[in-house]
């Protein structure tokens, strides 16, 4: 388990004007899952009812982002 992120740190890059990411695009699931790691949730134990179905973040395309762990 990781104590946190690395401060002041940067993966990727932006356009000439900070739009869109044009390096190391990463979704916004992927940051559910490093929160939830960060609080040392496993995110295959939590699912949410949605459509119909249960689902983890985990299933659906969501992964911890191992550069910005402490």
């Amino acid at each position: 388990m990781a104590g946190g992120v690395k401060a002041g740190h940067r993966i990727g890059a932006t356009d000439e004007i900070g739009d869109h990411a044009v390096e190391v695009v990463n979704p916004i699931k992927n940051l559910h899952v490093i929160l939830e790691h960060i609080m040392g949730l496993d995110d295959n134990q939590l699912s949410c009812f949605h459509e119909g179905r249960f689902k983890v973040l985990s299933q659906t395309g969501g992964a911890v982002i191992n550069e910005l762990l402490g």
